[in-house]
């Protein structure tokens, strides 16, 4: 069983007295800031001098600096930015003013996991990653809830680092609803598998090869997209909120039948081993090899494949069907 930490088990005063620096204002940016100034900590964000989130940051109540002044300035620095800018930010900004004693925090362990930001052994390093988007992570605190994240502790040279995650996550709200402590390698493994095998890669490739096998055999596109892309959400949420027994139990008795007869004809061994096959490119780092290498090359494949994919059939069909559905 992972080991689970609520609000009974964290003591805030780890880190009353610490400032700590937000690097970003985006998703999760905004939410973190907010919230540690809500419980009464002392934050401020750091930003490129010419980011156009210094306003918003500013307007929302918050000490807003240059990123190598805030991380200069603060004794816990949280990285808030996408995974691939995060190395040279880290390398320009924030290493040079690193002391003893500091603690440099991540939201995925990708960086750290594949040796991109290298720390040196004087501060701790940890990461407290929300499981939800920044906007539900903001909205449920101010609602007295909670989203629950993971914590990990990669480096404990002061001796404190669990304390000082487990603060932090007090002081975004995620004590509330439960921290379940892992380890930065398998946060990140996970991550990564889960985002190609079912939440990204998996599911649209099998709404893309269904609404394809539809429309090849003659049914009218906008019926294949409401039956293989609509209504997708209707199970997603109940499966979210009730399980996959919870789900069944909600939906026809057809519905059921077909789902448990025909659903391992989809899912077949070759899928399982390709799935393994995925897992160890992830262990071994040769997907972060080969991401990071295509960043080296300026994204020249990736942005290929994002042209070609938002060039699919189904996004047209897609794009005229949800202008008729104003509550989307």
């Amino acid at each position: 069983m992972a080991k689970v930490y609520y609000e009974n088990d964290v003591n805030p005063d780890a880190i009353r007295g610490e400032k700590i620096a937000v690097i970003g204002y985006g998703n999760q940016g905004h939410a973190h800031a907010q919230n540690l100034k809500d419980s009464g900590l002392d934050v401020i964000v750091g930003l490129r001098r010419d980011d156009p989130g210094i306003e918003t940051a500013k307007s929302d109540g918050l000490n807003v600096l240059p990123i190598e002044e805030a991380s200069e300035q603060a004794d816990m620095i949280m990285i808030l930015i996408p995974d691939d800018r995060q190395p040279g930010v880290y390398d320009e900004f924030i290493k040079p003013g690193l002391k003893e004693g500091n603690a440099l925090l991540f939201a995925h362990g990708f960086n750290i996991h594949y040796n991109q930001i290298v720390p040196p052994d004087y501060i701790d390093v940890m990461m407290i990653a929300p499981k939800g988007p920044g906007v539900i992570v903001r909205e449920s605190y101010k609602e007295g809830n909670g989203v629950p994240a993971l914590v990990a502790v990669e480096q404990d040279s002061t001796g404190r680092a669990l304390d000082r995650a487990l603060a932090y996550a007090w002081g975004i709200g995620a004590t509330r609803a439960g921290v379940i402590q892992t380890t930065f390698k398998e946060e990140t493994e996970t991550d990564l598998f889960g985002e190609q095998v079912v939440l990204c890669g998996g599911t649209t490739e099998l709404i893309k090869a269904a609404f394809e096998t539809l429309v090849e055999a003659g049914y009218q596109p906008e019926v294949a997209y409401f039956e293989c892309l609509h209504e997708l959400k209707l199970i997603v949420d109940l499966i979210q909120s009730e399980g996959i027994s919870g789900m069944r139990a909600r939906i026809s008795d057809t519905a059921e039948y077909g789902d448990m007869t025909r659903g391992k004809r989809i899912i077949t061994s070759a899928t399982r081993q390709e799935m393994k096959r995925i897992l160890d490119e992830i262990q071994t780092g040769a997907f972060a090899t080969e991401w990071i290498l295509e960043n080296k090359a300026n994204r020249a494949s990736f942005e290929t494949m994002r042209k070609k994919e938002a060039a699919h059939p189904i996004e047209e069909v897609g794009k005229r069907l949800r202008s008729m559905m104003k509550w989307l």
